[in-house]
Parts: structure tokens; C-alpha cells; sequence
């Protein structure tokens, strides 16, 4: 399957400005970028590329002196390759876990594990798989968190989400990933482009360490799972942000958009992709 991702950011810079940029489509064995493009205004600007291996992270980084205008737009073309996952019943044993899933049971900024603790071991704790129990986290969230534009903030971590219940999707992913965690569970934050987003804006999953692979899950249920361009993974929302500024600037527009370019294909995949690896 193959999508026509963009991103357009713009912004007012009221000083010498260096951006770190997170907005390029990953590289992974089930997603390949075929072809992209990335334009700024003004033109003659050093754009400088380098990678966070360990995230699947692709990063921008441009030194944009003072304007009242700048921009930077980036396209591409990417292919997914993904396969239906058949998972094995049972628990997960942290004796077994991969020593680069282990950092992922840890609390970080936006996901305080240790304060869930007893709340996810209650609610879930009896659940008798891995996959059950997380998908029990993915359907509580989506039953029991609102969904409302702007109703939360950067600042905004997953006890301040499980009180207010109410959200965007940075929040259903770091309320996903602090309850996996509380009961040993590896989760981490999956940020992407995402294929029928209305409105159309940059959009976070979270992963979870099952049989070995990290599988998605999407508690907003506002996307098809397999329509999804990878953008980077990390402990939540901090690792992955699209934009670091360090400088002064003020930012005026974001536009988003993901199209698939073969629609027929895409809807045939739909009943065979609904247990995702995208790793």
C-alpha cells in the first residue's frame, strides 16, 4: 500500500532561531520512503539531516535567522508492507523481554507509571494475556476518555488525562502507555501520519511489547490501524516532538495530509491488518 504524505509548518522568527524538525516518514523493514522532498522559505537555507537510530527517528536541523516569515514543507511517498500478526496466548514473562524493550516499563515525563499502579492491577491485573489486557486498556480509555479538541495542553500527563477524562490523541497515548507500564507491560509512543484523520494533523498511537513485537493500538479508534506512516517511537510524546525551537519564534500554520493512493487495495486490507506490527 502506498501513501502521498505531507506536512507544512510555518512560523515567525523574531531572532536567530535553531529548529530541530521530526517530520520525515521512518525508514523501517514494513515502511519504505520512495521518494520525498523537503522545501523551505526562504530558499537558501543549510538544511542539515541526521538519525536517532534507536527511535526510528529522522531529524531536521536548520538555523533560520530573524524573518517574518519561514517555512519548511516536506513530501513524500511511502509504501507499506505490512503482514497479518498471529500472537500466542499467555502472559508476558520479563525474564524473556528483549533488553530493548526493558527502558519501556519505566516511568517518563508524560506517563507516571508508579501513581497507576494499583488502578491498572485492578482493572486489568486478572485479564489472563498480554494482548487481552492490552486491549482492555485500548477499549477502557476509548469508553471511558472524551475526545475534545484543545480540552488539554504540552504540559498535560497521563494522571491529569485519567482525572479530567477528556483528551486529544498525545493523551489516549500516554494514558495507554502509563497503564501497560503500571502492570509490566513494555508500551511506548508511536507518533505518524495518519490516513483519514478529519481534521487532517500530525497523530500518536502507542505500542505495546507482545510476543516479542511491538504491536499497535489506537484507543481514539479515529483511523484504520494499517493506514498509518511511521514517523518515530520513544517513551512519549517529549521523544518525538516535530518541532524543538531554540530561539524565539512564533508559529502560525500547520497543514497535514495523508492520502492513500490506491483506495481499493487499502479498503481489501482492512479485515486481514487488524493486529499491526509496524516495526
Amino acid at each position: 500500500m502506498k501513501f502521498k504524505i505531507s506536512s507544512g509548518l510555518s512560523y515567525r522568527v523574531k531572532a536567530d532561531t535553531t529548529f530541530f524538525f521530526n517530520i520525515q516518514a521512518a525508514q523501517t523493514e514494513s515502511q519504505t520512503v520512495t521518494e520525498e522532498q523537503i522545501i523551505t522559505t526562504p530558499a537558501k537555507l543549510k538544511l542539515e539531516s541526521f538519525d536517532l537510530g534507536i527511535r526510528k527517528a529522522r531529524f531536521l536541523r536548520v538555523q533560520v535567522p530573524k524573518t517574518d516569515f519561514f517555512e519548511i514543507t516536506y513530501t513524500a511517498t511511502a509504501e507499506l508492507k505490512l503482514k497479518p500478526v498471529r500472537l500466542k496466548e499467555g502472559n508476558l514473562h520479563l525474564s524473556k523481554i528483549s533488553p530493548d524493550a526493558i527502558s519501556y516499563l519505566f516511568p517518563s515525563r508524560y506517563c507516571q507509571t508508579d501513581r497507576l499502579y494499583k488502578f491498572a492491577e485492578m482493572e486489568f491485573g486478572s485479564i489472563k494475556t498480554t494482548y487481552g489486557k492490552v486491549q482492555a486498556i485500548s477499549n477502557w480509555i476509548y469508553k471511558h476518555v472524551h475526545y475534545v479538541g484543545g480540552s488539554t495542553n504540552a504540559s498535560t500527563s497521563s494522571i491529569e488525562t485519567i482525572t479530567q477524562r477528556e483528551g486529544v490523541c498525545r493523551d489516549f497515548a500516554h494514558l495507554g502507555i502509563a497503564l501497560c507500564r503500571a502492570i509490566s507491560i513494555p508500551a511506548r509512543y508511536f507518533a505518524c501520519y495518519a490516513y483519514q484523520l478529519n481534521p487532517p494533523d500530525f497523530h500518536a498511537c502507542f505500542e505495546a511489547y507482545i510476543d516479542g513485537r511491538w504491536i499497535l493500538f489506537d484507543a481514539t479508534r479515529m483511523v484504520p490501524q494499517h493506514g498509518l506512516i511511521k514517523i518515530a517511537h520513544g517513551y512519549d510524546a517529549a521523544d518525538t516532538s516535530f518541532a524543538n525551537i531554540y530561539g524565539e519564534a512564533d508559529a502560525l500554520n500547520v497543514v497535514v495530509s495523508c492520502e492513500a493512493l490506491d483506495k481499493r487495495r487499502f479498503d481489501k486490507q482492512a479485515d486481514k491488518l487488524k493486529v499491526v506490527n509496524y516495526a
